[in-house]
């Protein structure tokens, strides 16, 4: 053991000297595990929030089928491609084929053809169920958030869709943007827990929707007497001021 006191004296300089991991560091690190993690493990870890029964097979229709590519396996695949910052298809088939070789006594082609039609059949309305039963666990856990009372933050923007005629009959293109030349833009207004960081309620227009427009729709399901509402200036007005 080093007994010199100039040895510990430096010791202890070095270790006050060390900065402090800030919250937006320590959430780096833990978006970034969850990009490492394994489909098996990301379900895991997520099992709270998004149980197994709410990604079962469909009774009839599409995902009903036994395949390789469940409504379960693709749901989760895809959103590991979601946080995922490469975001490609090939990179998430290549987890799966990981995950596969662990459970599956069969191999999965490394072609993408058969998980990007597996992820175009999930259901908007299996995705909503999931999306409702995370805001319900979300605010059962946010009850102690600020001396009982709720903080939700409120944000927009703007987003691209695919290139398709329905989508750009609902959300058209900018105007000075030759046909073809351009993507459906939308925007979407979304209130999040400050407690949690987990999205409670959302709503979507076209590219002449006001996000305050689009806030004021949530109220009625998402507001309750005491809840504090946090938002930039974008958001402040004598109408939106409570009484």
């Amino acid at each position: 053991m080093n007994t010199n006191p100039l040895f510990s004296m430096q010791f202890h300089i070095q270790t006050l000297n060390k900065n402090r991991r800030t919250a937006g560091q320590k959430l780096a690190d833990e978006i970034a595990d969850a990009k490492a993690r394994s489909l098996d493990q990301l379900s895991q870890c997520l099992a709270k929030l998004i149980p197994g029964h709410l990604l079962a097979q469909n009774t009839s229709g599409k995902h009903s089928r036994s395949r390789i590519f469940t409504k379960q396996t693709t749901f989760w695949a895809f959103l590991s491609q979601i946080i995922d910052a490469d975001g490609g298809c090939s990179e998430v088939v290549s987890k799966l084929r990981s995950f596969a070789a662990l459970k599956c006594p069969f191999k999965i082609s490394p072609s993408t053809g058969a998980y990007c039609t597996a992820r175009k059949n999930l259901a908007k309305g299996d995705i909503k169920e999931v999306f409702t039963h995370t805001v319900k666990t979300l605010d059962d856990m946010e009850k102690e958030a600020f001396e009982g009372r709720r903080v939700i933050v409120v944000d927009g923007t703007g987003l691209t869709a695919a290139d398709t005629e329905e989508n750009q009959e609902k959300w058209p293109q900018q105007k000075q943007q030759k046909s073809g030349c351009g993507f459906p833009s939308l925007r979407v207004c979304a209130c999040f827990s400050l407690k949690t960081g987990g999205v409670l309620s959302y709503r979507t227009g076209n590219k002449k929707s006001h996000e305050l427009r689009l806030f004021r729709d949530q109220w009625d399901d998402l507001f309750r007497e005491g809840d504090i509402n946090l938002a930039d200036k974008m958001f402040s007005s004598y109408f939106d001021a409570p009484p």
